[in-house]
């Protein structure tokens, strides 16, 4: 449309006088048909005999137009969210999940999406819906549920080449929900709790390691100062007086002990 030389023609022109001479004849009434107002966020595309009277659409603010000769479109600059209904897809790894979003988009080109498309706003969103199946058909599960960023920036992408000679910039694609059957959320759910438990079951027995470690380099202590051991019943004594508790702890010597054992054997 943008390369098009081609005039009215010398019949075209005839009517467009013929419609100038209207308007001349019967002003000042005729003028309040003329005016059109257009608002800031729109902007008209014109049409006089049928071709657009100009590579650039008009406004916004006050335009004139010419009876029975142009007619105009307005369109709407504003940010459009369309919600993307759910879409059944397949994944790579053959699972079954229902996806749906948002687009955010807008018309940077008014004469694009009138001239171009029949409906941008239809063909905008079945678009959409086409390559949010063809992009997430191409991906695992796993990357469909830890991956939403990246894959919504590849969807705004081709979205966005794909609607250039519409007129239409993608500002934003976001995925708003993903919905799997309930035997694997199941599956998914058991196989989290399995690696929970394991990796408790691994944070325990490094913790009984490393008491262990500690056990024996305390027990190295102890041997070389006995006069420790004595002193560790007493703060034994006082960890359990400060519980509140009727049981009285007698610290004894373990050399008490040991000479009682020498004298049952000699004995």
């Amino acid at each position: 449309i943008a390369d098009r030389r081609e005039g009215i023609g010398v019949c075209g022109w005839i009517l467009v006088s013929l419609s100038f001479l209207l308007v001349l004849i019967t002003f000042p009434i005729s003028i309040w048909a003329c005016i059109k107002v257009v608002r800031e966020y729109e902007r008209a595309v014109v049409f006089r005999l049928g071709r657009i009277l100009s590579k650039k659409a008009k406004g916004p603010g006050v335009i004139l137009v010419l009876p029975c000769t142009d007619t105009f479109i307005k369109v709407d600059l504003r940010m459009v969210a369309c919600k993307i209904p759910p879409q059944e897809i397949l994944t790579r790894d053959a699972v079954t999940a229902q996806v749906d979003g948002v687009v955010n988009y807008r018309i940077h080109s008014a004469v694009s999406a009138v001239a171009n498309v029949t409906d941008v706003h239809s063909a905008t969103l079945l678009l959409a819906q086409t390559t949010l199946r063809n992009v997430l058909g191409t991906r695992s599960l796993a990357q469909l549920l830890a991956g939403r960023e990246e894959i919504a920036h590849s969807i705004q992408a081709t979205l966005d080449s794909a609607t250039e000679q519409w007129g239409v910039k993608v500002a934003r694609v976001e995925i708003k929900d993903i919905r799997i059957p309930m035997a694997m959320q199941r599956a998914m759910a058991a196989e989290a709790e399995a690696a929970r438990e394991t990796k408790a079951k691994v944070v325990a027995a490094e913790g009984e390691m490393n008491a262990s470690k500690a056990l024996q380099k305390a027990s190295k202590v102890l041997s070389e100062s006995p006069a420790c051991l004595p002193l560790r019943y007493l703060q034994t004594l006082t960890a359990v007086a400060a519980q509140n508790n009727s049981t009285i702890v007698f610290p004894l010597p373990i050399n008490m002990f040991g000479s009682l054992g020498q004298k049952s054997t000699g004995g």
